[in-house]
């Protein structure tokens, strides 16, 4: 019964592929340019779910193959962390950006991770798990290279830090057509960034930019909708941790139209001039922490000296991913 079953199922399919064939090309042509999954756009869809009295079309996490999955992980501080470059991950998003392009699938989502990252995510599991919904996370810390260096054969190939991975995603987006948003820190820090980033990159395409503050909920979801009917590429989001991983993963159904999300920490602050990065010794080294408390006493000092011994302690002891 289920064999006979099979072959009329079969049958039938073979002759809507027959059907198909024999179509005229201007038919065939006329179904595919009136095709709403290749054309809707943002706001179309908005409207449509509008008429059909529904709020918000709602997405699953995109389980087809992404590249950012295939990429070697190893487990740093609790933390799966991608052993990949600064450029070949600028190359890789901007892949991916302009791949996802108006296609309508749920935006990728990067971000890093650093000594502060380490200890909060061991102290708060509901701070960890924003974490873990990323597509890849990336060390933003020299001790996490020098310590997957010491427990693994083959280790981080250098630190990706966000404010060094940012100018290689602008020149590959400049060089490639795509798009940016920037999304977070204050009104001035914001314009900017901009400004200096469209100053570096005179053809670079920014879709977009936005203060990181909202009255509400309400507010958010309407900047969501306003970001995703400018389509843009890549969004950047500087908000600081979790606010920025939280923002992400509350929203995220709903920006459709972006391609990539990567979190960006305080990276406007510095794009702008606002704030001045440690030399290049201290950085190589692994001490910028020490560099941006000598300049944020009151801020950072009393942070460092809380998070960085825990991080380190956790760092040099090997953890089960699962636990």
């Amino acid at each position: 019964m289920v064999g006979q079953l099979n072959k009329i199922v079969a049958a039938k399919m073979q002759a809507a592929i027959e059907d198909e064939d024999e179509a005229p090309e201007h038919a065939r042509a006329e179904r595919r340019e009136t095709s709403d999954r290749r054309v809707s756009s943002f706001t179309d869809t908005q409207e449509s779910l509008t008429r059909l009295g529904l709020d918000e079309r709602r997405l699953s996490p995109d389980r087809r193959g992404s590249v950012f999955h295939s990429w070697r992980r190893l487990s740093l501080g609790g933390l799966p962390v991608v052993a990949a470059d600064s450029r070949e991950t600028a190359r890789v998003i901007v892949d991916e950006a302009l791949k996802r392009s108006a296609l309508w699938r749920f935006p990728a989502y990067l971000t890093s991770t650093n000594g502060e990252v380490t200890y909060r995510c061991a102290v708060d599991s509901v701070e960890r798990e924003l974490f873990m919904q990323a597509d890849a996370i990336h060390a933003d810390g020299m001790a996490h290279v020098f310590v997957s260096r010491l427990h693994h054969a083959e280790g981080l190939p250098e630190r990706v830090a966000t404010s060094d991975l940012f100018y290689d995603v602008a020149a590959e987006a400049e060089a490639r057509g795509a798009s940016m948003y920037m999304l977070g820190a204050t009104e001035a820090s914001n314009a900017a960034a901009v400004a200096a980033v469209k100053a570096r990159y005179p053809r670079i395409k920014m879709a977009g930019h936005r203060h990181g503050f909202f009255r509400d909920e309400a507010e958010e979801i309407a900047v969501c909708a306003e970001i995703c009917a400018l389509q843009p590429d890549i969004l950047w989001i500087s908000m600081g941790v979790p606010r920025e991983q939280r923002f992400i993963v509350c929203h995220r159904h709903r920006l459709t139209a972006v391609g990539v999300i990567k979190t960006s920490g305080g990276l406007f602050d510095f794009v702008s001039g606002m704030k001045k990065r440690a030399p290049q010794w201290m950085q190589a080294v692994g001490i910028e922490w020490l560099w941006r408390m000598m300049l944020e006493p009151r801020r950072l000092g009393w942070r460092y000296l809380k998070t960085n011994p825990l991080a380190l302690y956790l760092l040099l002891k090997k953890r089960d991913l699962n636990k």
